[in-house]
């Protein structure tokens, strides 16, 4: 039942941005519209948002994707975006850096600095973040196999440069199991993976109290072409699971709970997606409270970050991907994202361009500013259409969820590992992707510019990377090689491989302290691998 005077309670102490909440002819609005006894934001189960008073409080983060080049490449983006008024900073790393391998690693040649920025040691990660505050601003970071490497030196920066370590705010993705079933930059086999998260976990709970150490994403199963309720309910299955990893070291649910973050797609179909983030919610909050014993309201919270989906982005007519991130990215604000990537135009042919970029930025600062989609919670809320969806979304993760479980034997987390280990996420998202691609084949489904409105178009510029990238990064790494102390580097690695073996320590200090060694990420990662071994994907066939 609806507390309507508790939501109007919690909604009066939250401060307001302080905008005329009206529409362009002048028209009051209110901050939520429903029948009384209708569900509201900010109370369980949050189908309707996390928040008594959503945007009217603070706006989502506009927090765009960055990483090009060396690090000082991207420390100018990371400015340019600051200046345009972007207030979250995104960082995409280089293949051999997500896969942890060193810029010198033989299969490294010729992906260095090509896919996002190229982080080698601690000098990297210090001259990525040179002349920007990690006290006020905060920072993404998307990567998994060897996120707790990087994440050793991020903290690392902020001790070099004295910012408290609980004055840092920001999300780390730290999502390795949706890696074994979509993105596939893995690297140790999943059981020891998991034990690296839930060591990140630990340490944030410790150390961290802003920092967000996991972020469960769906992005990347949507990305590989699964469903949008394949994505809801694979992610939040993979959540369920790293909970149950967390407190089986000890700690309970309302110690690290209010820190997990989640990060969904948001794909062109307008409305199936804004259902996708309201069923979201409804679950997680049901799950956390009812099966996993949550007490705190926090952690029964879902809070979320939305990137409009790459693959609905075309190399056919480019600029047209300018509409579709559009309308991608509104209906990641009328679903209540916390915060929000808006695409480049120019994705489909290469890393966005200053200009690209900026452009996707001020779509988001559009929608904030001149739509008023803003001024009200969950609008589309009491939809007949949107309600029905949602409860349908609903519906078709928990018979995913129950699937799942049954292969666990009870247990969400021993079920996730079982579906990976028998191929079956791998085989839901390819069935869904051949189903979906042969819709667009028929002309079943039709695309602007790809199989309809066909016809030529201008030559877009794209980003270009300098080869010269590689060799300046090799350069750069080999000094920093040769300045070193070697026996503090070997003293470090020695010590990361005696805490592997043993799962009772947590491996974070270790990291930090041979970040601070300059140990690169390939050689924290060859120590890791003398333990934990190499994981290979089985034949499904």
């Amino acid at each position: 039942m609806a507390d309507r005077r508790g939501w109007q309670e919690q909604f009066d102490r939250a401060p307001s941005r302080g905008v005329p909440f009206e529409t362009m002819s002048g028209i009051p609005l209110e901050p939520v519209y429903g029948p009384d006894d209708a569900e509201l934001p900010g109370q369980f189960p949050y189908t309707r948002g996390p928040y008594a008073s959503m945007y009217r409080s603070k706006l989502w983060t506009m927090r765009q994707f960055a990483g090009f080049g060396t690090a000082r490449d991207t420390n100018h983006r990371f400015k340019e975006l600051l200046r345009s008024g972007g207030n979250g900073l995104s960082t995409a790393f280089d293949m051999p850096t997500l896969l942890g391998r060193d810029s010198d690693d033989p299969l490294a040649k010729g992906e260095v600095g090509r896919a996002g920025v190229a982080v080698d040691t601690l000098a990297d990660m210090e001259t990525l973040f040179d002349g920007i505050d990690l006290g006020s601003v905060t920072t993404s970071m998307t990567i998994n196999s060897s996120a707790a490497v990087v994440m050793a030196m991020y903290v690392a920066v902020a001790d070099r440069k004295g910012i408290a370590r609980s004055a840092l705010g920001g999300t780390i993705q730290n999502d390795i199991l949706k890696e074994y079933q979509a993105q596939k930059e893995y690297v140790f086999p999943p059981r020891p993976s998991v034990r690296l998260v839930t060591d990140l976990i630990r340490f944030a709970s410790e150390e961290l109290p802003r920092w967000h150490p996991v972020s469960v994403s769906g992005y990347h199963i949507r990305e590989a072409g699964s469903t949008a309720s394949q994505e809801l309910a694979f992610t939040l299955a993979n959540g369920f699971a790293y909970v149950e990893a967390a407190t089986a070291t000890g700690l309970e649910v309302d110690e690290f709970a209010p820190r997990l973050s989640f990060f969904f797609n948001a794909h062109i179909d307008f409305f199936e997606e804004i259902a996708k983030y309201r069923a979201a919610r409804r679950i997680y909050a049901r799950w956390m409270r009812d099966r996993y014993g949550a007490a705190d309201p926090r952690s029964m919270q879902l809070r979320f970050h939305t990137q409009t989906a790459g693959v609905s982005l075309t190399a056919q007519q480019p600029e047209v991907n300018l509409a579709r991130v559009a309308i991608e990215a509104l209906a990641g604000v009328l679903g209540g994202t916390q915060s929000l990537h808006t695409d480049s135009y120019d994705e489909a042919l290469a890393l966005p361009t200053e200009k690209a970029a900026r452009l996707a930025l001020r779509t988001q600062q559009v929608i904030a500013e001149e739509t008023g989609v803003a001024h009200v919670a969950d609008p589309l809320g009491g939809s007949w259409f949107v309600e029905a969806l949602t409860d349908e979304m609903e519906r078709q993760a928990e018979q995913v969820f129950t699937h799942v479980l049954e292969m666990g034997s009870g247990s969400m987390l021993e079920g996730v590992l079982a579906c990976i280990d028998d191929g079956w996420f791998c085989s839901e998202i390819a069935d869904a992707a051949y189903r979906f691609q042969s819709k667009i084949a028929s002309g079943q489904w039709v695309q602007v510019g790809v199989n309809g409105y066909v016809e030529g178009g201008d030559e877009t510029p794209i980003l270009y990377i300098d080869p010269a990238v590689e060799d300046h990064q090799l350069e750069r790494l080999a000094k920093v090689k040769q300045s070193r102390d070697d026996a503090a580097v070997r003293q470090c690695l020695d010590r990361l491989a005696r805490v592997a073996a043993d799962p009772t320590v947590n491996l974070m200090p270790a990291l930090i302290d041979a970040a601070k060694a300059y140990v690169t990420v390939g050689e924290a990662m060859h120590a890791l691998e003398s333990v934990f071994g190499t994981w290979l994907e089985p034949s499904f066939m």
